[in-house]
């Protein structure tokens, strides 16, 4: 992948962002080029305080790179300095009565890697709870090391562990009020995933490779299980920086079908609800903050529940009983319109109606009274 000229303040980012190991920028140049050669790039704005376009992205379908959309933040600024600096200045945000952070934490042998082990009935990682302080200076301690053990620390709120941050380093996204977390850690590699929210993520230090999939090409991504996961969210068993494609052959029209951007300071990338992120960092000091946010009503629960259910109930039924279940979600859920229900009375539609938070609360007590009989 061919670097981009920038402004100079990112050109200096990139010349002091330079303690790359050997090995490293061998994987890197490898990657890079495989994926130029079968992916798209993101496409790209640069909106400068162009609110309406920023809205108009924000309630798209599609992801977008906009790029230099925090480049006045503070933070932007320190990290573009050095990583001391960057670090010197998140912890002027520190609280001393906060509590501490959960670090994930890896071998060197994992090369960054956050994922299963080997018998998949287990992580090759473990989790440790310290001071945000002490997270950030071991990170720098480890900054020139060739091959450091992996640090993350992962989806910190921010009004929790830097309240203030927020103010200095502000986006406007209209009048959404969005969860804003931040990320922390060294070069990791984190699996690619989906989200339900709609998700806006800065880069304020270091750089990050982002390799987005479309929420269609699920068949081709090898997905793991759905209720044993690293991190929450199921993920690909595929790695991206060295698919093995012997074991996952279909994983190679999922690239081709693939979009990637690699995002510097102060650039921010629009991922839609529900498609497929790989997130690689890589530098030895890389910090994101993100925003998710639903359109949708706080009410509305997760569709994952609906799925499990569904595996529950209806995935080893008969053929023809599958698809007759089929048909009734299409009609009921995936297909629904005015005409759906135009034949029963306003007053008769019970669950068919339009939902409200009441009605959801409703719906919600008869279904945990069934689950549980």
């Amino acid at each position: 992948m061919r670097r981009r000229s920038a402004r100079s303040t990112r050109r200096d980012c990139w010349n002091r962002y330079s303690w790359r190991s050997p090995r490293w920028a061998t994987c890197a140049s490898w990657w890079s080029g495989w994926s130029a050669a079968v992916a798209e790039p993101i496409a790209e704005r640069r909106l400068a305080t162009d609110a309406a376009a920023l809205e108009g992205i924000l309630h798209g379908a599609q992801p977008v790179v906009l790029r230099g959309l925090a480049g006045h933040w503070p933070m932007v600024r320190a990290a573009c300095g050095s990583a001391r600096a960057a670090v010197d200045y998140l912890r002027r945000f520190e609280r001393p009565q906060a509590p501490p952070v959960v670090a994930t934490v890896a071998p060197p042998e994992a090369d960054g890697r956050i994922f299963y082990d080997a018998g998949m009935d287990g992580f090759n990682f473990r989790r440790e709870k310290i001071p945000l302080g002490v997270a950030l200076e071991t990170l720098l301690r480890y900054a020139d090391e060739p091959r450091p053990p992996t640090i993350y620390v992962a989806s910190t709120t921010l009004d929790t562990w830097l309240p203030g941050f927020a103010a200095e380093n502000p986006l406007a996204l209209g009048g959404r009020t969005p969860l804003a977390s931040i990320w922390i850690g060294n070069r990791t590699r984190i699996a690619p995933h989906q989200d339900l929210p709609d998700n806006l993520a800065c880069v304020a230090a270091g750089r990050r490779r982002v390799t987005l999939f479309p929420p269609e090409q699920l068949g081709n991504l090898y997905v793991g299980p759905l209720d044993f996961t690293p991190a929450g969210q199921p993920v690909s068993l595929v790695d991206p920086t060295a698919p093995d494609l012997e074991r996952f052959p279909r994983f190679a029209d999922a690239m081709r079908h693939a979009q990637v951007a690699e995002l510097e300071p102060g650039d921010a990338v629009f991922i839609p609800s529900m498609w497929w992120h790989h997130m690689q960092a890589l530098e030895p000091f890389n910090v994101l903050v993100n925003y998710w946010w639903r359109d949708q009503p706080a009410w509305m629960d997760t569709p994952m529940n609906t799925l499990m259910y569904a595996l529950m109930t209806l995935r080893d039924l008969p053929p023809h009983q599958r698809a007759a279940w089929q048909e009734t979600f299409r009609h009921y859920v995936f297909e629904a319109g005015e005409d759906t229900v135009a034949h029963i009375p306003e007053s008769a539609r019970g669950a068919l109606a339009p939902l409200d938070e009441a009605s959801a609360r409703t719906l919600r007590a008869r279904l945990l009274q069934r689950l549980n009989r």
